[in-house]
Order: structure tokens, then C-alpha cells, then sequence
């Protein structure tokens, strides 16, 4: 076994016994004959520690330094034993069996290199160099950058050499200083060894470290991008993948954080397969608590962003899963449930059809109706227009009343993004002229749309839209009805007014004008309709002389005939 016992404190001879120890035994050595290779490097080993001694001697501070109160009496120890390997080797009398010394010499050598790791790590910390090294205290708030990495290269030399009420007291200090200064992360990650923070989230670790290391592993995934990629780099994600799926509860929670921060960067997601970890997080989201299943399902989510493993989470039985949470989660497991199921309804019609199947559609429209929130609604809206590009859901959102009202309602009074979708659904829908009717009082909403340039494809889908909802003629009428919505029109109309491509306001007139009121044509033309779309017919504009020769009828025809006259007078 090894030598134990520890003194309270390091005592000021304690390096002068070292150095004797360490003159004669490299003096010794030279003289073995048996065993000359493992000689050799022990050799090697003392004349590197025994330079590591001398620096430790011309540090001030060094007999005041609590590590060393291990550090150096286990040292001590292990040269004693090496000097009785020595005796032993060098007199020819001794009786001992060949395995047996190789066996002897193995660990002492092995104790040594230890040793001599601890040593080296607590001189490249410089906390021997400096007096307030041996109070672990925690700058104040504020404090300059090399105070805070001088802190923590002391907290994680603690963690690395010292005993358990060390690594104790380390971790706790890091939650600590991670807990008061948010900026703190980026500076752990860098001047800290975050390889061997994550060497404690072993099963084999002291359980209280255990814990407190899986908090500071947590914190510093989530904090920021450098600390993230820090803890993904040093292998951190199998780990946290093994506490989801055998650690306590708190524990659970805790790393199912993390793996969901260190997914959000799509370099990382594809690990998750690597690690075996998608079965990991589905079984999490089914029987994890509340706060795991929702750290769980946003994992989910950003791995169904990477293409190749998306094929996983549908052979794994994810589908059920999301669907599940899409009713019982919470708020937060709602929506992320509902991006993932958007993300997979996307991306081909194999999990559209599982969706479908596991009834997806019914909880999409049941959350749609229920939730509150914009971001929810939003990435329900998307995964409702995927599943419409399947012919049975098409048919089912088309005959809905109540689904035609929600989008409608979105239409009217959502963010810019749920009129978007809102607005795509009602154009790629086959809605009854009922229907139509029932949501007539969002065409000026649809309107103001248009004139939107961002984002992208919006003004395509509001005249998309309006121009289904116009094929009803008291929407046509309701529609001219509305000065504001008519002014617009003709705004959009005007050939200076670039926001608007012209094609859009040009079909939306034509379909106006296609049931060939009379009243219809009265207002747009007095509202200056005509004149703006006569130049656009000049400009060649798609669809702008169909609509103009609608616009123009026989009666305004007489009139420009019996004013040629006069003008031709004058």
C-alpha cells in the first residue's frame, strides 16, 4: 500500500530530507546492475523532480501553501521507498523474486510520476509565488482579469491535487464565481482544466464533487460560445449523456441543460448519434421530469436540424414522444416539441405520415387554439403548412370553420411571421366560398400586408390570398368598400412606388374587376386606379392590360371618345 499518513502542515525541513533523498539516490542508482532499464527512468524522473524541488525552494510562500501538506510528505514516502528498492537492487545477497521487484519497482515508479504531475501542476499555477495563494477567497466584483485567472488556475490546482474536502470547497467556489459574474465562463474555459472538471462527472467520483462539477459542466455549456466549445472539445457530451440516462434526478436535469446548449451549435449535434445519444434524450422526454423533458425535447430539436440524423429520430420513436409533449409538457416543452415536429414535417413526406398517424394534426390545431404564445403558435402554424401538402390534411384544414377563423383572427392581429404562414395556408387551402365569406373582414389586414417588402415571399402569398377570398362577390364588394384598403391598392398601383413588384396590387384589381361590377369599377377608378394601371399596361407589367381593359368597360370607353373631340379642338 501506499505511504499515508499527512502532517497538518509542511515542515521547513521537509525539503532538505527531499533534496538528501534525492542526491543519493540518483548517486545509487548508477550503481545497480539488475533492472537497468527501470533504473533508467526513475533516473530520469528524480533529476526532473529534483529541479521541480529546487524551484519550490526559491518560491517564498511555498511553506504556507496547504497542498503541499499532501504533496510533500507522500513524497518523501515514495523516495524512502525508493531507496529501500535500491538496497535491495544493489546487494547481491538479497533474495527477492524477479516479478515481484518489477512488480515493486512498476508502483513506485508509477507513485513518482504522480507526484512529480502535482508538483509540476502546482508551479505552472503560480499560486507558490504568490502570499495570498493560500486563501481561497473570491475576488470581488469587478476585479481585474488577472486576479479572476489567478483565482481560478488556484481553484483548479485545488481540484486537481488536493484532497475531497478540496475538490470540495473548489467546486463549490466555481459555482460561486459562475454564479455572481456571468462573464466569468468565457475566463474558466480558457484558464482552467476543463478536461478534468469533466473527469469528475465519472460515476466513480466523489458524489457531492460529482454533483458540483455536473452544475459547473451546466453552467459553463450554457454561458457562452467559447465556454460551450470548450466543454464539447474535452469530451463533455458523452458524459452528460450517461447522467441523463443513469443519474439521479437533479443530476438529469442538470446535463440534459447542457447537452441541449451544446446542440444548439449544429457542429456539435451530430455527436449526439455518435454517443448513442438519441434514444438517450427520446427516453427523457418520455419519463424524465418536466424540467428534463423540456431541456430533452430542445436537444431533439436541434439534432432533427442535421439532416443525416433525422432518419434516427423517426426509427427511435420520437414521433409519439413529441406528439405526447405536445399536449402534456409544459410551455417551454411545447414549443420546442412543436419546432421539432415543424423541422421533421419539412423534410419529407416519411415523417409527415408519421405525424399524421400518431394523430400529430389534432394536438397541432388543439395547441394552436390553446397557446398564448407567439413563438409557439408560430412553429405550430409551420408544421400544420407541411402537413397540408399531404392531400387528406389538405382536405381536413379546408372543410375546418374554426381553422379558417384561427388563421384569419393571426392574420389580423399576429406578428409578422404568423401572417406570413397564416397567409400561405388560406392561398394553398381549397376553402368553400362559406368560408370565404366568414373571414371576409381580414382582406384590408391582407392589404396592409402586401405593402410589407420583408420577409421574403410575403407579398406573394397575401395577393395569393386576397385573390382566392375575391372569387366571392360580396368579398369583392366589401373589399372596395374600404377606402383605406382601395388607397392602399392604388398606392401600390403608382409605378414610383417601389416597395411593391406590380404584379401583386395588378392581380389583386383583376380579381376585383372579374365579376364585372360596375360599382366595383366606379370605385377603384375614382380612387385613380385607371391611370396608374394604363402606365403599367405601357410598362408591359404581367396581367396589367387584362386588368385595365376590366377597368375601362364600355361606358368609360364612351366617355374618352366624347371628350377626343374637344381635345382636338383645343
Amino acid at each position: 500500500m501506499h505511504p499515508t499518513a499527512a502532517p497538518p502542515s509542511p515542515p521547513p525541513h521537509s525539503l532538505d530530507r527531499i533534496n538528501h533523498l534525492l542526491t543519493h539516490l540518483l548517486q545509487s542508482s548508477l550503481s545497480i546492475k539488475s533492472f537497468t532499464g527501470r533504473w533508467q527512468i526513475i533516473r530520469s524522473k528524480l533529476a526532473s523532480l529534483k529541479s521541480s524541488i529546487s524551484e519550490i525552494s526559491d518560491s517564498p510562500h511555498w511553506s504556507e501553501n496547504p497542498l503541499l501538506q499532501n504533496l510533500l510528505p507522500n513524497l518523501l514516502s515514495t523516495l524512502h521507498r525508493l531507496q529501500t528498492l535500491s538496497d535491495q537492487c544493489s546487494d547481491p545477497s538479497h533474495s527477492v523474486g524477479k516479478l515481484l521487484m518489477q512488480s515493486d519497482l512498476d508502483m513506485a515508479t508509477g507513485w513518482l510520476c504522480k507526484q512529480i504531475q502535482d508538483i509540476d501542476l502546482l508551479l505552472r499555477s503560480g499560486v507558490l509565488r504568490q502570499s495570498n495563494a493560500i486563501v481561497l477567497s473570491q475576488p470581488a466584483p469587478g476585479s481585474a482579469k488577472e486576479e479572476l485567472g489567478f483565482f481560478i488556475r488556484d481553484l483548479f490546482t485545488r481540484l486537481q491535487i488536493g484532497g475531497i474536502e478540496f475538490k470540495k470547497k473548489a467546486t463549490e467556489s466555481l459555482l460561486q464565481l459562475l454564479a455572481d459574474d456571468e462573464k466569468a465562463a468565457t475566463l474558466v474555459a480558457k484558464e482552467g482544466n476543463i478536461s478534468y472538471l469533466i473527469h469528475l462527472l465519472d460515476l466513480n467520483a466523489h458524489p457531492s464533487i460529482r454533483e458540483h462539477a455536473v452544475s459547473v459542466v451546466s453552467i459553463l455549456a450554457s454561458a457562452s460560445e467559447q465556454s460551450r466549445k470548450c466543454v464539447f472539445e474535452e469530451g463533455g457530451l458523452g458524459p452528460l449523456l450517461r447522467i441523463i440516462e443513469s443519474g439521479s434526478m437533479g443530476l438529469k436535469e442538470k446535463a440534459a441543460m447542457a447537452v441541449e446548449a451544446i446542440t444548439a451549435d449544429v457542429d456539435n449535434a451530430w455527436a449526439v448519434s455518435a454517443y448513442g445519444g438519441v434514444s438517450v434524450l427520446i427516453e427523457a422526454c418520455r419519463s424524465g421530469s418536466l424540467t428534463t423533458q423540456g431541456y430533452a425535447v430542445g436537444a431533439l430539436k436541434n439534432v432533427a436540424a442535421v439532416e443525416d440524423i433525422r432518419v434516427s429520430l423517426g426509427e427511435e420513436g420520437a414521433i409519439p414522444v413529441l406528439v405526447q409533449l405536445l399536449a402534456s409538457g409544459t410551455a417551454s416543452a411545447q414549443e420546442k416539441a412543436a419546432n421539432c415536429i415543424a423541422i421533421l414535417a419539412s423534410s419529407g413526406e416519411f415523417f409527415r405520415a408519421l405525424i399524421i398517424q400518431e394523430r400529430g394534426l389534432q394536438r397541432l390545431l388543439q395547441l394552436l387554439h390553446e397557446s398564448t404564445s407567439s413563438e409557439t403558435l408560430e412553429h405550430v402554424l409551420r408544421a400544420i403548412y407541411s402537413l397540408s401538402a399531404s392531400d387528406s390534411t389538405s382536405r381536413t384544414l379546408s372543410s375546418s370553420t374554426t381553422f379558417i377563423i384561427q388563421i384569419a383572427e393571426l392574420i389580423k392581429h399576429g406578428n409578422i411571421l404568423l401572417q406570413q404562414i397564416s397567409a400561405s395556408l388560406l392561398a394553398n387551402l381549397t376553402i368553400s366560398d362559406g368560408n370565404k365569406r366568414a373571414i371576409a373582414g381580414s382582406m384590408g389586414a391582407l392589404v396592409k400586408l402586401m405593402e410589407s417588402s420583408k420577409p421574403d415571399g410575403l407579398q406573394e402569398v397575401v395577393a395569393k390570398a386576397l385573390v382566392s377570398l375575391l372569387t366571392v362577390r360580396s368579398n369583392r364588394k366589401d373589399l372596395v368598400r374600404d377606402e383605406k384598403s382601395v388607397m392602399r391598392l392604388v398606392q401600390m398601383l403608382d409605378p414610383k412606388y417601389e416597395l411593391v413588384s406590380k404584379k401583386f396590387p395588378v392581380a389583386v384589381v383583376a380579381a376585383i374587376m372579374a365579376g364585372g361590377s360596375q360599382g366595383c369599377r366606379k370605385r377603384l377608378v375614382a380612387a385613380g386606379a385607371y391611370g396608374n394601371m394604363q402606365r403599367l399596361a405601357e410598362m408591359e407589367v404581367a396581367g396589367a392590360k387584362k386588368a385595365l381593359q376590366r377597368l375601362s368597360g364600355n361606358r368609360l370607353k364612351n366617355i374618352f371618345s366624347e371628350s377626343s373631340p374637344n381635345q382636338s379642338k383645343n
